[in-house]
């Protein structure tokens, strides 16, 4: 079996190693990724553009290659010209972050398995949500600084792959999108579907006094001070049960919500 692995936050990015040795007992993997953080960047795509290809090292001394473009370039360039072969399967992450709900169509993410699926390729998008309540300490300085690992969501990851090997994606499946939470009360996964949404999202001017320290940068040339907007967002808390919201921040538990490309739900000949 061969699998392909990129990202969004870039291919020395510790989530893309982690994700690599997640499923290097059980395939061939090569892993192409975008050179620097392409995150929420949806699916962009840079048609008719040069791109650079640069082959590189990961931590543990192992070879990838850089791609001067976005998550689903890295994705098309991995498939179809960095491999000898097509993948088998398309794995995307380990994300440093949640990516869960219909936002999912701005995650880079989940957007390069989207890509993989046009291909004609099965793909798991695999992202971490990092508790926020166990995971940011304070030294003995009091600096704040985050402590998580990815261990858990290796061996969730492992576990779907093999699975996957064994039995095929499930009929009408075209990808899954795995969230796995760095508090995990449980390693069993939950099949879940799709939250309404994750961000509640706002745009803030310079005027707002609380957040004035957001808006100390220095402005281009030619800006005006009274331009300055910034779309702020927070994330929902109160999620249905049985979405994959509900698993990650209720039961606390890996959710893996199965996705189809064709966003057709009915036919309207009728209405």
């Amino acid at each position: 079996m061969n699998i392909l692995i990129s990202n969004d936050d870039g291919v020395f990015a510790p989530g893309i190693l982690a994700a690599k040795q997640a499923v290097e007992d059980l395939a061939n993997v090569v892993v192409v990724a975008p050179d620097k953080n392409n995150s929420s960047v949806g699916r962009r795509l840079s048609l008719f553009k040069h791109l650079e290809v640069k082959s590189c090292e990961l931590d543990d001394g192992s070879l990838a290659y850089s791609v001067s473009g976005s998550p689903a370039d890295s994705v098309i360039v991995g498939a179809d010209y960095v491999m000898d072969e097509r993948p088998d399967l398309v794995i995307t992450g380990i994300n440093q972050g949640i990516n869960i709900s219909s936002d999912i169509t701005s995650s880079g993410t989940v957007c390069a398995a989207f890509e993989a699926v046009s291909l004609g390729i099965p793909a798991i998008a695999v992202s971490l949500f990092i508790d926020p309540k166990t995971s940011y300490k304070q030294d003995e300085n009091g600096e704040w600084y985050m402590d998580f690992n990815f261990d858990r969501a290796k061996k969730v990851l492992h576990d779907v792959v093999l699975k996957i090997i064994d039995e095929g994606f499930p009929e009408g499946v075209d990808l899954f999108n795995l969230n796995v939470p760095t508090n995990c009360s449980s390693e069993e996964v939950r099949i879940t579907r799709l939250s309404h949404k994750m961000l509640d999202k706002k745009v803030i001017d310079n005027t707002d006094k609380e957040k004035a320290d957001l808006f100390n940068y220095s402005l281009e040339e030619n800006q005006k001070s009274d331009d300055l907007i910034m779309i702020m967002s927070d994330l929902v808390q109160d999620y249905e049960k049985g979405s994959d919201g509900y698993a990650l921040f209720v039961e606390k538990r890996p959710s893996l919500t199965p996705l189809t490309v064709n966003m057709t739900i009915k036919d309207l000949k009728d209405w």
